[in-house]
């Protein structure tokens, strides 16, 4: 008798033996290629990941000033500090889709604008002669909401097109939902600074 609940015992373990590595591979963060307009020389790109890094502010700057912004194009989050550091968030980004396209360093938010019109770039048109200016509204690349870096051509802004985000999928702005990048928009005065890392 004592034989019957050891066999079922071991089934158990065998079964569960053979499903880890399985549950192990769904859980993996290297997928397939299929970033938004990530060239397909790149493989084993990390994409949608929620390997969000907690930043201190102190690490990147002397004081908070009027508000704080730190962009990690690794982790694809934008941790935001208010004046006094009492007000701490993390948002869900899309990044620049290579590091060329990245610009890194401190800038800040010199101007803001809902509903942001759209015009591509030079080298955005010499990649897809296709693009052309584009007024607000639901196709437009910006999204909702758009707060203005003091490097030209470069953006903090929300888009329509949520697949983006999580991902390397950009021109070289830092991307956010729609209805983030109006809860940004709402907590970043003018003077916000900035650091994308």
């Amino acid at each position: 008798m004592i034989d019957k609940p050891n066999r079922r015992l071991f089934l158990a373990t065998a079964t569960a033996a053979l499903a880890t590595p399985a549950l192990l591979r769904a859980q993996s963060v290297t997928a397939p290629l299929e970033e938004i307009g990530t060239p397909s020389t790149a493989k084993g790109v990390r994409r949608n990941a929620s390997s969000f890094q907690q930043q201190r502010w102190q690490d990147h700057f002397d004081r908070l000033g009027v508000a704080t912004v730190v962009a990690d194009t690794t982790s694809r989050a934008l941790h935001y500090w208010n004046s006094d550091g009492s007000d701490y968030r993390v948002f869900a980004t899309s990044v620049p889709r290579t590091d060329q396209l990245t610009k890194r360093g401190y800038t800040e938010v010199v101007r803001k604008r809902v509903g942001p019109d759209w015009t591509p770039t030079a080298n955005m048109k010499k990649e897809d002669p296709s693009l052309h200016y584009m007024p607000p509204g639901p196709g437009n690349p910006l999204g909702t909401h758009a707060m203005y870096l003091s490097w030209p051509a470069y953006l903090i802004h929300g888009t329509h097109d949520t697949r983006k985000i999580g991902r390397r999928s950009s021109s070289g702005c830092i991307g956010l939902f729609n209805e983030k990048i109006e809860e940004l928009f709402a907590l970043c005065p003018v003077g916000t600074q900035v650091r994308i890392i």
